[in-house]
């Protein structure tokens, strides 16, 4: 089983990422779960979601404690949470952020990758709303398919939004997803 912790801020998409993960994961034909864990936060104030994908039915619902993935939406969290608790020796921290991960995580023994999200989304949509765009930074590493994310994004956005904002996403995600392909080896 993959286990995957999302940490970033209320109203950044926390849970709408790990919705969209679950639904791709869905799609690639995986058996997904995905939750969040919050309280009465407000926009700003810290938001955990976990997202689960096996090839069989998964039965567990605690939280993820020992996670394969951490993505990281909003780097001023590495100072108020641990982020890389329960984190094991070869699991990968995706942060959104342009710093290098040595100067950002000094002494951080994982793979830790940093990925200018913001600078992505503000330039294709104009917001700093980062989800699709860490979607696409995450499924560069664990491969699924960009005909499932897009189809996951239409999915989950489609009932709130316009085509073109749809589309926006849809275009940010796949930046992104390019940018780590590029800059990383997979």
């Amino acid at each position: 089983m993959t286990e995957i912790r999302i940490h970033g801020r209320g109203g950044q998409g926390n849970v709408k990422l790990a919705e969209i993960i679950a639904i791709a994961a869905f799609e690639d034909g995986k058996s997904p779960q995905a939750f969040p864990f919050f309280g009465v936060e407000r926009r700003g104030a810290p938001v955990t979601a976990f997202v689960k994908i096996d090839s069989k039915f998964i039965r567990s619902r605690e939280q993820v404690y020992n996670p394969d993935y951490v993505i990281i939406q909003d780097p001023s969290i590495l100072a108020v949470e641990n982020v890389f608790s329960g984190c094991k020796k070869n699991s990968v921290v995706i942060i959104n952020s342009d710093k290098s991960p040595k100067n950002l995580c000094p002494g951080v023994s994982y793979k830790v990758i940093c990925v200018p999200a913001n600078e992505i989304v503000l330039k294709v949509i104009g917001k700093p709303i980062t989800n699709t765009t860490m979607l696409g930074a995450f499924a560069a590493f664990y491969k699924l398919s960009k005909k499932s994310l897009e189809k996951a994004i239409k999915i989950n956005l489609g009932e709130r939004l316009d085509k073109e904002i749809i589309d926006k996403n849809i275009k940010a995600m796949n930046e992104a997803y390019n940018w780590v392909s590029k800059n990383y080896k997979l």
